[in-house]
């Protein structure tokens, strides 16, 4: 049965120790943001789904099963954090990582997470994605946003409870849980 954490001391403590962690949750929950800061903390190598994995320049999906292979690769790594979503390649992931980061904010937080995200780097290729690949928004994606809890969370849970038994999942629900775990971790990292 996969165990479920808080963001507290014990929580850090894992992530300190991991090696490979996967971070996942809604568009603008702050995946990327937080998998950066523990790559800088931890010294692990950075892997966006978006730009490493899925995008090619113009917003063009680069084809499934080169995007498969990359993730595999990228997978067989020692020391990494990937973030992004992609249910369908979960399984792969689950199997290597010591440790998933579940972003779960209310939907107005991710809302809001985009919405500034887009203001802030309109026009402009944001960090964490591929190159060519402009920051833009659509009715679409917030419709994706706004019913990613019903749509896509199951998913995820499904994929957990099929992962292996000794999988710990740390569940972020806030900006301020997330800005904890690393002040947490920040305590007991040299």
């Amino acid at each position: 049965m996969v165990r479920y954490l808080k963001t507290d001391p014990e929580a850090a403590s894992l992530v300190k120790q991991a090696q490979r962690i996967c971070v996942v949750g809604c568009s603008g929950s702050g995946k990327s943001t937080l998998s950066q800061a523990l790559c800088s903390l931890l010294n692990l190598t950075y892997i966006s789904m978006d730009r490493d994995v899925f995008w090619l320049p113009g917003w063009q999906l680069r084809p499934r099963p080169e995007a498969i292979e990359r993730m595999k690769g990228f997978v067989a790594g020692e020391r990494w954090i990937i973030d992004g979503n992609s249910p369908g390649t979960l399984p792969a992931r689950l199997a290597r990582c010591n440790l998933v980061i579940w972003m779960r904010p209310p939907r107005y937080a991710s809302m809001y997470g985009v919405v500034s995200r887009w203001l802030k780097h309109r026009g402009q290729v944001r960090p964490g994605m591929a190159e060519g690949c402009p920051e833009k928004i659509d009715l679409e994606f917030l419709k994706y946003i706004w019913n990613f809890e019903a749509k896509e969370v199951p998913q995820f849970q499904e994929q957990f409870e099929k992962a292996r038994d000794d999988l710990g999942v740390i569940v972020v629900t806030s900006r301020k849980q997330s800005a904890k775990l690393l002040s947490e971790l920040a305590k007991i990292h040299p």
